[in-house]
């Protein structure tokens, strides 16, 4: 077996950033000084994972697939990461982290996704989830502690919700009343991931018994600094998907946590926690992009391995269709997750409509894409060992990501009372940025301080007016359907301008969101530089896909898009190459 333990094997980022006199972290001036750029870190990690196909691989497919039966992460994978210094990818560079851009993030987490969900989120992205909490609103003190405690391996858990009251995160049970010499916790939360292990707890608790956004606030806290008879860990749920996620809960008993555990202002827990959903809901969706891309990828080995009715299944019109199919999707949702992520730093005021339209769209295809793909593989789809269980892993943990602090259901929500202000005429200044592939001068750090809860406007959809783009029928389709988007969004009466409002309205959010998509298929396409994502191809081949989720096409791709990508698919294949927007940089 590889060692996976020894002392930073990777010669950058296991141990805790260095730090200047005091708590504070010392400036950085971003990893290009002393780490290695992000498409290197991702390609490292991706080879030090191996050949997910060689059964004597530790970290290979059928490895991973036997730990998530024993209900297990993988030891060897969670070795890795750490030799790696996932954490350190969790840190803002300010920080004395690696976190520069969020796309970045996205790139190199995507390797883990690609071999594993429940590694992926398991060994730590719900610790970038808990962090970004107190990245966005903590005090000095609050962001060192974690600063050094997430590259060192420590993990910490975030506790948004509670049973009773699914994703209205606003309605609970658990308080912390406020009172001599700190907080005093009363209740439960469930649904944590790795609430009995983490070091650190970001606990979302009612403050104040009144109604209202600001009766809520944010607490940081961990239990080495808490009584241990005030508390306990609840026992762990079973789970369909990601098996290996150590899922449980936390349940307090008058239990006092010192005033400086508050992050940010009493009362501003709300705020907060929705400034930070829209920076997680941008990065999760393009990291579950890894896990279509194997999903894909196994599919297509059996059905050019795989004969049937005297040729092997690839030939088959059906199974060509559905792989075709299934790559135009892959590059629509991959174009959406880059301009998502790209918006918290160059559009970080539009960033509420991006963020909520990628969180629903991006699962929602990559979920119904690989359910596609199971009809290829047939039978071997219900095998849980060997070759082929990987594919049906993937099934099962794919849709935990559209679950979560933000299901499809809360996403619209979010863009349901913002339709009437998107319904103006959009604008094309300033979002060049947000589609080039390359590592481009982007600004490092999160602008928290510029999220805000509503847009100021629509900022993307303008570029389905392209007039230059070879797919002109295509794009006059999809703009005819967006006037319509936009005059029913100007038609919405009040009552249907709220989170309570009709499913009609809600129908009308996920088309806006459809758009939103294709738009960003045409930045991409418009501000390549060359190679594969000139080529129109792909983009007639996801705007059809598009086009026909949304009414306005019928039947399959059409030929002249769809055999010229089967072709790329197959050659992407050959050379082991991934078959997101990133092939030209793998």
């Amino acid at each position: 077996m590889r060692d996976l333990r020894g002392p930073d094997k990777f010669g950058y980022g296991s141990a805790a950033p260095q730090r200047g006199a005091g708590n504070c972290a010392t400036s950085h001036n971003g990893p290009a000084d002393d780490q290695p750029p992000i498409a290197e870190r991702a390609a490292a990690l991706a080879q030090a994972f191996g050949d997910p196909y060689d059964p004597e691989n530790p970290l290979g497919q059928q490895q991973l697939s036997a730990a998530g039966e024993r209900g297990e992460l993988s030891t060897d994978g969670e070795a890795l990461l750490d030799a790696f210094g996932l954490g350190a990818e969790y840190v803002p560079v300010e920080l004395g982290g690696r976190l520069v851009r969020l796309d970045g993030l996205v790139r190199v987490l995507r390797e883990v996704f690609r071999r594993d969900v429940g590694l992926g989120l398991g060994h730590g992205v719900t610790s970038f989830m808990a962090a970004v909490n107190v990245w966005a609103a903590g005090s000095p003190e609050q962001r060192d502690r974690l600063a050094r405690l997430l590259p060192a391996g420590g993990k910490v858990s975030v506790a948004y919700h509670e049973l009773a009251h699914g994703n209205d995160f606003l309605r609970m049970d658990f308080t912390a009343r406020p009172g001599r010499g700190g907080y005093r916790l009363f209740g439960a939360k469930e649904v944590i991931n790795n609430a009995d292990r983490a070091r650190a707890w970001v606990l979302f608790a009612r403050t104040d018994p009144a109604p209202g956004s600001r009766s809520h606030s944010v607490l940081l806290a961990g239990p080495d600094e808490l009584p241990t008879d005030r508390w306990q860990p609840l026992p762990r749920y079973r789970t369909a998907g990601v098996r290996g996620c150590r899922i449980s809960g936390l349940a307090f008993r008058d239990c006092l946590v010192p005033a400086s555990a508050l992050v940010g202002e009493e009362g501003r827990g709300g705020e907060v926690a929705l400034r930070s959903f829209q920076v997680t809901r941008s990065a999760l969706p393009g990291m579950a992009i890894g896990t279509a891309d194997s999903c894909l990828r196994t599919v297509l080995r059996f059905a050019l391995g795989r004969r049937l009715y005297r040729r092997n299944v690839i030939q088959l019109p059906h199974a060509a269709a559905v792989l075709t199919n299934a790559f135009a999707d892959l590059l629509l949702c991959d174009s959406l997750s880059l301009a998502a992520a790209r918006t918290v730093h160059l559009l970080p005021e539009q960033a509420s409509v991006t963020s909520a339209a990628v969180k629903y769209l991006v699962p929602k295809l990559l979920t119904d894409s690989v359910r596609e793909l199971s009809v290829v593989l047939g039978a071997r789809f219900y095998v849980r060992e060997g070759e082929h269980a990987a594919f049906g892993r993937h099934v099962r943990d794919l849709p935990v990501l559209s679950l979560g602090h933000a299901g499809p259901t809360a996403c619209l929500a979010t863009l349901v009372p913002q339709l009437r202000r998107l319904a103006t005429a959009p604008q094309l200044s300033g979002i060049d940025g947000l589609f080039t592939v390359e590592d481009d001068d982007v600004p490092a750090g999160i602008p928290f301080d510029r999220l805000t809860l509503t847009a100021t406007g629509d900022p993307l959809t303008a570029l389905l007016m392209d007039t230059d783009a070879p797919v002109q029928d295509l794009l006059r389709d999809l703009a005819a359907e967006l006037a319509d988007v936009h005059r029913a969004c100007r038609a919405l009466p009040p009552a249907d301008r709220t989170p309570l409002a009709s499913p009609a309205a809600f129908a009308l959010a996920a088309r806006y969101a459809e758009l939103l998509g294709a738009a960003a298929a045409v930045g991409v396409w418009h501000n390549a530089r060359g190679g594969f994502l000139a080529d129109p191809v792909w983009l007639g081949a996801a705007l059809h896909r598009s086009a026909r989720r949304l009414g306005l096409r019928e039947g399959g791709i059409p030929a002249m898009y769809a055999q010229p990508l089967r072709a790329e698919l197959l050659r992407r294949y050959e050379e082991s190459r991934p078959f997101d927007l990133y092939d030209a940089h793998a």
